[in-house]
């Protein structure tokens, strides 16, 4: 009779606490409200950058001595390149930690202005498409001279090692999801920007292949001309800078992994303002040009280190996911193709929902809101209403904390110079089905210089669309789920 009594009392007491405080034990249930911050760890680790040494890595090229000794077959074959930061590759020999970042932000706004205005021109060729093709033919003239670039060090912030022709050559290459078109820089050079790896010369592979005219890669690209029944591309970004050249095919290698035959590919004769350091540019996006798109991949994915690190970590095609993925939907908007959508619902700070509409995050008839996820984006862009929404559901969860002068984009920054440690807030992604993704404090609080100034890393912007950047990224495996048209989030899968 007393363990009846006991039993309903317990029952009782907890239908009274889930009455009252239902949504504390929905928090405390699904999510931690708040997560620790290493300021000292952080701090360190900005510091080493500084004096990394790219050297370090020249041994890389040993592993590849084999790699087209087999052939890869893209529809069943697994296979992984080792991924890098910037700065492991590129010791710009700033004088101090904020010069850095404030050049990272630089390259990041000029990324995001590229974005930006390829989804605009695709909107607008839509628009037209009663009166002209999507595919712009212009004459080989107009492709030699090409504008030019106001960045000098263009937006890649992640290397991948590859080898390209027959005997291969081995080339550093910006990975990059919001591109299409793969490319590097090719002897004869009539303008060529300084990359780590000798140019590739097409004369010295015997798998090279120019593309003629009327191919179907050819009349894939956006923007070609003819010349000799040779099909030559150009791509320019929304910053100004560009690449101009041969289209062509070639055999493209991964390491002890193998190899795969008749890659179409830019050789870039003219190539400005671009990425520093690297051979070229490898688009995972997913137009038909893409890298996994001509892998006729099922799968890719990622994940990315601290670009404060000197570690580096692996780019997987065909792999599966983690099983702890934290899931999401996959979508693509027919208008432009390369970009990666996904279902966000909104965010949460320290396990409370932040009051977002729902259409923020929604591609509307005209193509523009709706949210991408993107690697070269250092700093996740919100529509101006969503950022101001969890920046200050941050801001009033962190009154404790002294406050410090916004830094360039960043409006809301912290003097933590006195802390060795702090809790702060979790911030977490919630998704469209109902999962939710929560960030490592060291994902949205960063250091902008070496005497403890931490800024919350998220930016507003007035355009479309939204973009997940790599800073939130840093640390979790991000798989795309071409198949099955799903994106996967997994911490600690580097």
């Amino acid at each position: 009779m007393a363990q009846t009594a006991f039993l309903y009392l317990a029952i009782f007491s907890a239908l009274t606490l889930t009455s009252l405080f239902p949504s504390t034990l929905s928090r405390s249930l699904s999510e931690e409200t708040t997560t620790l911050l290493d300021v000292s760890a952080s701090l360190t680790q900005a510091h080493d950058v500084l004096s990394f040494n790219p050297e370090t890595l020249k041994p890389l090229d040993r592993q590849e001595t084999q790699a087209q000794a087999h052939t890869l077959t893209p529809l069943n074959s697994s296979f992984s390149l080792q991924l890098l930061p910037r700065d492991a590759l590129h010791n710009s020999q700033h004088k101090d930690y904020e010069s850095l970042v404030l050049s990272r932000l630089g390259r990041d706004s000029a990324r995001v202005n590229s974005l930006h205005t390829k989804l605009q021109l695709a909107v607008q060729n839509i628009k037209k498409s009663d009166l002209e093709p999507m595919h712009t033919e212009i004459r080989p003239e107009d492709l030699s001279t090409p504008v030019v670039s106001g960045v000098s060090q263009g937006s890649g912030e992640y290397f991948t090692r590859i080898g390209v022709g027959t005997p291969a050559k081995s080339f550093y290459m910006v990975l990059d999801t919001g591109s299409d078109i793969n490319w590097l820089q090719c002897e004869p050079c009539s303008d060529c920007y300084q990359q780590t790896d000798p140019v590739f010369n097409p004369t010295g592979s015997s798998t090279y292949h120019p593309v003629t005219c009327d191919s179907a890669q050819c009349q894939s690209l956006h923007v070609s001309a003819c010349r000799a029944d040779k099909c030559l591309y150009q791509v320019s970004y929304g910053d100004g800078s560009y690449t101009v050249g041969d289209f062509v095919t070639e055999t493209v290698s991964f390491g002890n992994s193998g190899a795969i035959h008749n890659v179409g590919l830019g050789c870039g004769h003219d190539n400005e303002g671009l990425f520093v350091g690297a051979a070229g540019l490898l688009g995972l996006g997913g137009g038909d040009l893409s890298l996994p798109s001509q892998f006729k991949a099922t799968s890719f994915s990622y994940c990315l280190v601290n670009r404060d690190s000197s570690t580096s970590s692996t780019l997987e095609f065909n792999s599966a996911p983690p099983s702890d993925s934290v899931t999401a939907p996959l979508l693509k908007d027919s208008r432009v193709e390369t970009f990666y959508y996904v279902g966000l619902k909104g965010f949460s700070v320290g396990g409370r929902p932040v009051s977002v509409p729902p259409s923020v995050f929604q591609v509307d008839e005209s193509g523009n809101g709706g949210i991408i996820v993107d690697s070269g984006t250092a700093i996740t862009r919100l529509q101006t209403e969503a950022y101001n929404s969890l920046r200050d559901a941050f801001k009033r969860l962190t009154r404790d904390l002294p406050s410090a002068s916004g830094f360039a984009l960043f409006d809301t920054c912290y003097d933590l110079s006195s802390r060795s440690r702090v809790q702060v807030p979790t911030v977490s992604f919630l998704f469209a089905d109902g999962k939710s993704l929560s960030l490592p404090a060291k994902n949205y609080l960063i250091p902008v210089d070496s005497a403890g100034t931490f800024c919350f890393a998220f930016a507003p912007t007035s355009s479309s669309p939204s973009i997940i950047g790599n800073v939130q990224q840093q640390g979790t495996r991000v798989s795309y789920d071409l198949a099955n048209n799903r994106v996967g989030f997994s911490p600690n899968k580097c």
